[in-house]
């Protein structure tokens, strides 16, 4: 059956000392030329189940791979590869995958250092550097983080994902995906209701460079990949990924067909197109979930800016759009703050993604899954992400709709 592209759209990832099989987990890394993230033996009972969650899970969903890093306090639980990037191919921690939507927790938190150093305020309209932006004296900082701005999401714009059906190699402009936001009505009155829309960190990237006089890539690394140690973590402004690479492969336009370098341009803002590997996954989940890059203060704007409470359907705003926000589980600022994780989940094209950190043992899960013919719709690394939450910390489980 022919799955829609839009599915992709919405983005509210053993050991022994013999070679492993080709579908079966990656040796511990002896591979010279390879550099970075390699795979490690269970540590204890809780390394050891989540490996076994993510082998059955394989399985069971019909993935083509799924990469693994969990960690506590620090310390490595389990690092993994299990299945193929490409036939023949055994997948590796090294390999390289698209972020998607985690590069919006990095906006958030550089939005919010910037308050911290007095160069802006949550609440200043975004008319004050792009003057020219419908609505831009009603919009404000706060309202392009936290999603609650009421402009239209574009990927739910049929045209335009008629447009990327047709072309996913198209390399779309900042422009054209904003214009398409702002040519439709607001769904509701700024900052009175909540959806999640592409075209809010599309504009906040733009902010962030006119407030900083900095492009956006550089400025991403300077204050997040940089002082987080991501180094594995980089902007593309083309559909490379950088070697060595996982594959990607999906069904969305109704035959089985490889994925991985269809454009992601339209994902987020120019310069904040990102590609990773699982172990800054699990680093970056760490980094932004603890806000050490944020003072106390602006680390409770990361968690709550103000969305509990909004949200629901209107005569504008359908209930699948509009979704209320509660204390359990709310937007932040770029994250998705639930059961006490903190948590971003980007979906593109056959990739899905999970970074995970519950803030209050210091628990950090990282997936990032691929798709075989089978797989079901959805994000299969939030599926796994959720398994593991649950038989690791029981008592903060991670619900189904995350």
């Amino acid at each position: 059956m022919r799955r829609s592209v839009i599915t992709s759209l919405f983005c509210v990832t053993l050991l022994t000392g013999a070679a492993a099989p080709a579908t079966g987990a990656v040796p511990t890394h002896q591979d010279g030329h390879r550099r970075g993230c390699h795979a490690t033996a269970p540590h204890d009972d809780s390394g050891r189940e989540a490996l076994r969650i993510a082998e059955q899970a394989k399985e069971e969903l019909d993935l083509n791979s799924v990469l693994l890093r969990v960690t506590e306090d620090g310390r490595d639980l389990v690092t993994a590869a299990v299945g193929e990037s490409m036939t023949g191919v055994p997948a590796d921690p090294a390999m390289h995958f698209r972020a998607g939507s985690v590069a919006i927790a990095y906006l958030g938190t550089t939005l919010l250092q910037l308050v911290d150093e007095g160069e802006v305020g949550l609440d200043d309209p975004v008319g004050r550097w792009l003057p020219e932006l419908p609505h831009a004296g009603e919009i404000t900082l706060r309202m392009l983080a936290s999603s609650d701005s009421g402009l239209v999401d574009y990927v739910r714009d049929p045209d335009f994902v008629a447009a990327l059906e047709a072309d996913p190699f198209r390399q779309w402009t900042a422009e054209e995906l904003v214009g398409i936001s702002t040519s439709q009505p607001l769904w509701y009155e700024p900052g009175t209701n909540w959806n999640y829309s592409h075209a809010n960190f599309v504009i906040l990237g733009a902010a962030l460079e006119k407030i900083t006089g900095t492009r956006l890539d550089h400025l991403l690394e300077e204050r997040i990949m940089g002082p987080l140690g991501l180094h594995q973590t980089r902007n593309g402004f083309t559909p490379d990924i950088p070697a060595p690479v996982l594959h990607a492969f999906t069904s969305e336009r109704g035959t089985y067909e490889e994925s991985t370098f269809w454009n992601p341009s339209w994902t987020t803002a120019p310069g904040a197109v990102l590609t990773t590997d699982i172990c800054d996954l699990a680093t970056s989940a760490v980094g932004i979930g603890s806000g050490r890059l944020l003072s106390p203060q602006s680390r409770q704007e990361l968690l709550d800016p103000g969305t509990v409470g909004l949200g629901g359907p209107t005569d504008t705003c359908p209930a699948t759009v509009c979704q209320l926000n509660t204390e359990a589980r709310h937007y932040g600022m770029g994250v998705v703050v639930s059961n006490d994780w903190v948590v971003q989940n980007p979906s593109f094209f056959g990739y899905a993604a999970v970074q995970a950190y519950l803030r209050s043992n210091g628990l950090a899960i990282a997936v990032s899954t691929t798709k075989g013919r089978n797989t079901p719709d959805g994000n299969t690394a939030q599926i796994i992400t959720n398994r593991i939450a649950a038989a690791l910390a029981p008592d903060h489980p991670l619900p189904p709709e995350v």
